[in-house]
């Protein structure tokens, strides 16, 4: 290289130290910003997802509570349905009353 060249070059690089210490500070910070916006993303789902996990173990809770503090017998009411299939004919199954709605 020549000394002209050397001359041209040695304030090009010289400037360049700077525009990359820069440009690394606003990668770091984007970096960062990516980092918190990720947390807070997850850190949500997760409290979306214990609050959807309560609301299944209230729902569990609650039919757990009707089947044993009413004293359902389920085998029982299953073969009741059985033999008032009999009753009313083989193949006609269970009647739907659709005109009265019962309230649990």
């Amino acid at each position: 290289m020549d000394p002209a060249t050397i001359g041209v070059m040695i304030p090009i690089v010289a400037l360049m130290i700077p525009i990359v210490a820069i440009w690394t500070r606003h990668q770091q910070k984007l970096a960062e910003m990516n980092v918190k916006s990720t947390a807070e993303a997850t850190a949500e789902k997760a409290a979306q997802y214990a609050s959807h996990i309560t609301d299944l173990e209230d729902r569990v809770r609650v039919l757990e509570r009707i089947i044993t503090d009413r004293g359902y017998d389920i085998a029982t009411q299953i073969e009741a349905l059985r033999d008032q299939r009999r009753v009313e004919g083989e193949g006609a199954g269970v009647p739907l009353d659709t005109a009265r709605k019962e309230r649990v």
